[in-house]
C-alpha cells in the first residue's frame, strides 16, 4: 500500500478496509486480519493499525469478539460509506468544485467524463 501525506495513515488504513467491505471480499460477520498480521501485511506500525481499529470501531464498522479478534459488523458498509460520503463532501467536494471553477469547466463535459468512466466499454 502506498501511503501519501495529505492523509493521516491510520485514515488511510481505514479508507482501505472499507474498500475491502464495499468490494464485499469482507462481508458482514468475517474476520479482518489481525492488528499484527495487517500491520506486516501494511509495512507500518501495530499501534497505527490499533488506532484505525479503534477509529472503525467507534464508527460500527467493525468489532471485536473478545479472545477471538475483530469482525465486520452487519452494517459495516452502510457506516462506511456515510463516514466516507460525510468525508467527501466535507473535505474533498469543495476542492473539486474549486478547481471545476477555476478551469471554467462546463458540467456537461464534466457529465460525459462520468459517465465514460461508468461504462469505459462504450467509449
Amino acid at each position: 500500500m502506498q501511503f501519501h501525506n495529505q492523509t493521516a495513515i491510520y485514515l488511510q488504513i481505514a479508507e482501505y478496509i472499507g474498500e475491502q467491505i464495499l468490494a464485499q471480499n469482507w462481508k458482514p460477520d468475517d474476520k479482518v486480519p489481525s492488528i499484527r498480521e495487517l500491520a506486516v501485511q501494511l509495512e507500518v506500525n501495530p499501534n497505527t493499525v490499533q488506532r484505525t481499529y479503534d477509529f472503525l470501531q467507534t464508527r460500527e464498522v467493525i468489532y471485536t469478539k473478545r479472545g477471538l479478534g475483530y469482525f465486520v459488523t452487519l452494517n459495516g458498509e452502510t457506516n462506511y460509506l456515510n463516514w466516507r460520503r460525510e468525508q467527501f463532501m466535507t473535505n474533498e467536494l469543495p476542492l473539486f468544485f474549486k478547481q471545476v471553477s477555476m478551469l471554467r469547466l462546463d458540467f456537461e463535459q464534466l457529465k460525459a467524463q462520468y459517465e465514460a468512466f461508468l461504462n469505459p466499454t462504450q467509449v
